[in-house]
């Protein structure tokens, strides 16, 4: 039977729903959809995005709010109960979120180190605002010139970045005394239990929504943020036949909504056992993809500045160039005959030209839009250009802080945790939580020393492995795995009727489905896409920052970066088979040693 909660976490259910909303909404709204955006062409991805919200983010997180409402119980506990041959999907999760931890907090020492110790509040202008000079005060830093300021200050002032990952580097102190300041952070956050989480949801679900429309303001106002919103719309119909494209869509989901990483369940198993949690999947879910777009709305007015600006700072070097060169007179060559007056001007001065060709670039604005940003400090990056375009910039630095915010107050990873603890226990013995501040204390100083990696001049790299691999395929397989066990091992219709007896009425035909035939097809189908990818290409890649030309270079993963990689998935994914094979083993003793 379902054991009832001692003591509730939740006052009222809009405090669970700003729960949730604080839980899902972070950076990975900010610049991880964005980011995946720009990689697979705006609007390309927005298509197989809005899709994956429809058969598998709305349903499969409705599922996973009345698994955990249902049972009462956090995530091993849950699995337990619909079969004992499923804890291994409950301790999946608990893997997902030990090796998801040390990810989710890698990029905090970058804000606090790149925000804090360099600007001090009245400094201006901004040290991102201009190239800084070189040693002999002759001219800028070559690096700097040949990508921009901002660019400049996030790879080589904050990151000091390595041109490649075998080029790892030494730990950073500076950033490591930030990270070990971040997971202080959060250890205070936590240090009350998750008693105190209801007591501050409003404010975390609340913020980034603010700091996000004062950027949103600035960012319509700049120039050329027409031509990043039109490139965020405008769909590459060619993505769509890309597998990668709709399993970042799907991972995407997964990760902005926390499917599959057992929190919900915890989270859940605290409503009361009337809350209607089909109503809440439903605003969650909406108003999540509601804050991804309208991030990407944010950061891409801003981009399309970005973009706008190198692209007529190309052509004016260009025109500037071929008048000191050929001695023409000013206002002979615009913008607009730009390409006319080359081809003239080969054709008239074809020695000088052919010398000045090396010097001569392309300008476009389409080539600026597919390259201006990658990556991970997509978001620092192109927030920081905002922030340097504002009246007065300094009021505004500390707030890319703010998208950091919701991570720490991210209890529901935490609940998870300890519902683990009590799940894990003999039935009937009590949970010692007073063993709770020790435990969090061992696991942050855990993961704080593997967090040591991400301040390494090579760390960048490490963070994107651990963002891109830690929990995707993972991901994948353990919603998978929750769908199949609640419709086929539990049973669609004895879930139906717990759904009556929660909230009054049972799912429609939309949720059945879904649950029982679009998200786990879906899933499989794109189990076989990147499969049948991987052996068509045969590698993985990165991208790298090179400085001799300023921009980020694909790069191929060296064996050991695959070996973590291979460890990283496979180490979560054993924990299925393994805990059926556990289960079973245990069951057969058991019955051999009843008849002896």
């Amino acid at each position: 039977q379902a054991m009832e909660k001692s003591r509730p976490l939740w006052d009222n259910p809009l405090q669970f729903v700003f729960a949730c909303i604080s839980y899902a909404v972070g950076l990975g709204n900010v610049w991880r959809f964005p980011y995946l955006c720009q990689m697979y062409g705006g609007g390309g991805f927005l298509i197989p995005y809005f899709i994956m919200l429809i058969i598998e983010g709305m349903p499969l997180l409705y599922l996973e709010l009345a698994v955990g409402q249902r049972m009462r119980q956090g995530s091993i506990g849950a699995w337990k109960i619909i079969s004992p041959y499923l804890c291994g999907v409950g301790m999946f999760s608990v893997f997902i979120f030990i090796f998801k931890c040390p990810g989710n907090t890698g990029n905090l020492p970058w804000l606090f180190w790149g925000f804090s110790p360099h600007v001090p509040p009245s400094q201006d202008p901004l040290p991102w605002a201009t190239c800084p000079l070189n040693s002999n005060h002759t001219g800028y830093e070559e690096e700097c010139e040949k990508t921009s300021s901002t660019q400049y200050f996030w790879y080589r002032q904050t990151l000091n970045i390595s041109p490649s990952l075998e080029a790892s580097g030494s730990v950073q102190w500076e950033q490591a005394l930030c990270l070990t300041l971040a997971w202080l952070v959060v250890y205070l956050c936590i240090l009350r239990g998750t008693e105190s989480t209801g007591k501050v949801v409003y404010v975390t679900a609340s913020l980034p929504y603010c700091v996000l429309i004062v950027y949103l303001i600035r960012g319509l106002t700049l120039h050329g943020a027409v031509n990043g919103l039109v490139y965020m719309f405008t769909p590459k119909l060619e993505q769509l036949s890309n597998p990668k494209a709709w399993i970042s869509a799907a991972t995407q989901i997964f990760f902005s909504l926390g499917l599959g990483f057992g929190s919900l369940i915890a989270f859940a198993s605290y409503n009361k056992p009337s809350n209607n949690c089909e109503r809440h999947a439903i605003i969650v879910s909406l108003i999540n993809s509601t804050t991804s777009v309208f991030a990407s709305i944010v950061t891409f007015s801003i981009y399309g500045f970005k973009a706008t600006f190198n692209y007529e700072s190309c052509i004016n070097k260009m025109i500037l160039l071929l008048m000191n060169t050929f001695d023409l007179e000013e206002g002979s060559v615009t913008a607009d005959n730009l390409s006319e007056m080359k081809g003239y001007l080969m054709a008239t001065h074809p020695q000088e030209y052919a010398q000045l060709s090396p010097q001569l670039r392309n300008c476009s604005l389409q080539a600026e839009l597919d390259t201006a940003v990658q990556g991970t400090g997509l978001a620092f990056i192109v927030y920081s250009e905002a922030i340097k375009n504002m009246e007065v910039p300094q009021l505004f630095l500390k707030s890319p802080k703010s998208f950091s915010v919701p991570w720490p107050p991210r209890v529901p990873l935490w609940p998870q945790l300890e519902q683990g603890i009590s799940d894990v226990l003999p039935e009937g013995s009590a949970c010692p939580w007073e063993i709770l501040p020790s435990l969090h204390s061992v696991v942050c100083l855990i993961n704080c020393v593997i967090g040591l990696i991400f301040t390494m001049e090579a760390g960048n790299y490490w963070f994107d492995i651990f963002n891109d691999y830690a929990a995707t395929l993972s991901l994948l397989l353990i919603v998978l795995v929750e769908a199949i066990a609640v419709c086929y091992i539990y049973g669609i219709r004895r879930f139906e009727k717990d759904l009556h007896t929660m909230i009054g009425r049972k799912p429609n035909w939309y949720w059945k489905i879904m649950w029982a035939f679009a998200s786990p097809l879906l899933i499989i189908s794109l189990f076989i896409f990147y499969l049948t990818d991987y052996i068509l290409t045969g590698k993985l890649q990165y991208q790298a920052w090179d400085a001799t030309q300023g921009q980020l270079v694909t790069m191929d993963y060296p064996g050991y970066a695959l070996a973590v990689i291979g460890l990283l998935v496979v180490a979560s994914t054993m924990c299925i088979p393994l805990g059926a094979l556990l289960t079973f083993v245990r069951k057969r003793l058991k019955r051999e040693s009843v008849s002896t």
